[in-house]
């Protein structure tokens, strides 16, 4: 029987636990392709949504576990997915059919960000453990509601920022030289992501007649089908997604949380510009509900290119910009960069050059990974699920972080900083910010009961 698990502390001190005996020895994951043999575990799994970044991590996936089923709105990429990894693995158009399966142990999630929270609340209630593509949240307060429903349900939930896992441990070990005090005792981690797309306005057209268009938009606004709402270009509309701020935003954000320490307290304001094509007012309002979908153009709406700046309650800063793709992290004793090509800097050549240096730098990495087999993010969410302990991208961390790109918006978009108050999950003596930490949602598909 598996064990409860009601807090992240508790799950922490779960981790002890042993990972699952006959395991092959541990490799590492760059990227999709792995450096080595990957263990086969004995579990059921799912893939829920898979057109596009769903099958990248989908098929992963299927290649560590069994994969007995498929899902996606547009029933041909549930078939193609199918065909592709083989085995038994059965394609449904409605991912609830997939949960009402009794033996799935655990489903992967790969779909556009505004489905995450209502597919991983649903899984959870159906009994299954949850691994969800980054940003895992459309919103602030839906990540209120998933991590209320990890305490009460116990279940393993990984969230997809592998950049804890993989490209050659480059990050954990900035992380672990960062919270070891060698940069020094203040610090600054400057996230540079990148700009988003613009876009627009776009002609509309018939849907696809395999895909099921009002499913596909689901909480989403009523909006006529364009083949620019879909793919990859979900993330420039701020009704599936929050543009680059939260796509690329949350992967560096959560290295530079983690490497400062704030990864269990989040940020305590934010402020910040950005360049809004459709310009910022007209998309607030919107946002607001004071205009209405017929008052935008049928053009991308999230920020193209934004310079935001964080504060933690420890001191330390951190900063999000659309700059060339790069996390720097530096305090008075020190300075080292790394994003997936690389870790960068003479402090880090010097470290690494002195005696025991390496030595010290990989029991620092032991340590942050919990003392588990670094064999890639998907196979740390298959030992967690065997062992019942608490995944490397925890939901709880992962909210702070994925928190930070959403106030970044909100920000952005109000033309003003603004504070948080932990405690009480709300921005403080600001409505219209409060407003924009929660979406109204289309029913039947709200996650709000």
């Amino acid at each position: 029987m598996k064990r409860h698990i009601s807090t992240r502390r508790d799950f922490l001190k779960a981790g002890a636990g042993m990972a699952a005996a006959g395991l092959a020895a541990p490799c590492l994951l760059t990227g999709a392709k792995a450096t080595a043999a990957e263990p086969k575990y004995d579990l059921n799994v799912a893939a829920i949504g898979v057109g596009g970044r769903g099958t990248q991590i989908g098929k992963p996936a299927a290649a560590l576990a069994n994969m007995i089923a498929c899902a996606d709105v547009h029933l041909g990429n549930a078939e193609k997915f199918a065909a592709e990894v083989g085995g038994k693995c059965k394609a449904y158009q409605d991912y609830r059919k997939v949960l009402d399966r009794g033996d799935v142990d655990a489903v992967i999630i790969g779909t556009p960000d505004h489905w995450h929270a209502k597919i991983a609340l649903d899984a959870m209630q159906a009994g299954k453990d949850v691994y969800c593509e980054k940003p895992l949240t459309l919103t602030i307060d839906e990540g209120r509601l998933i991590c209320k429903a990890v305490k009460a349900t116990g279940k393993v939930f990984q969230v997809g920022t592998q950049q804890r896992s993989e490209y050659h441990k480059y990050f954990l070990q900035a992380a672990a030289i960062a919270r070891s005090g060698r940069l020094g005792d203040k610090l600054t981690a400057t996230a540079s992501v990148g700009e988003g797309t613009v876009g627009g306005p776009f002609a509309a057209a018939e849907p696809p007649k395999e895909l099921n268009w009002d499913f596909w938009l689901g909480q989403a606004p009523q909006a006529a089908f364009s083949p620019e709402r879909i793919g990859w270009n979900f993330r420039w509309w701020f009704d599936y997604s929050g543009g680059m701020v939260t796509d690329w935003g949350v992967h560096h954000t959560d290295i530079g949380l983690w490497a400062l320490g704030g990864e269990e307290t989040g940020v305590d304001d934010v402020e910040g510009k950005g360049v809004f094509p459709l310009g910022r007012e007209l998309v607030r309002d919107y946002m607001l509900g004071r205009k209405t979908l017929a008052d935008l153009p049928n053009s991308y709406n999230t920020a193209k290119s934004f310079d935001c700046t964080m504060n933690l309650p420890n001191g330390n800063v951190l900063k999000l910009n659309s700059g060339h793709n790069d996390l720097l992290i530096e305090g008075e004793k020190g300075r080292l960069a790394v994003n997936r090509a690389g870790l960068r800097g003479q402090f880090v050549e010097k470290l690494k050059s002195e005696p025991g240096g390496q030595d010290w730098l990989d029991e620092q990495v032991a340590k942050l990974y919990r003392h588990k087999p670094i064999r890639g993010h998907m196979a740390n969410f298959y030992d967690c699920v065997l062992d019942r302990s608490l995944p490397i991208s925890d939901v709880f961390t992962h909210c702070n972080s994925v928190n930070a790109c959403h106030m970044a918006n909100i920000a952005m978009l109000l033309g003003r900083k603004v504070a948080w108050d932990r405690d009480k999950h709300q921005f403080v003596g600001d409505e219209e910010a409060n407003q924009l930490a929660r979406r109204r949602q289309r029913k039947p598909y709200s996650i709000y009961i």
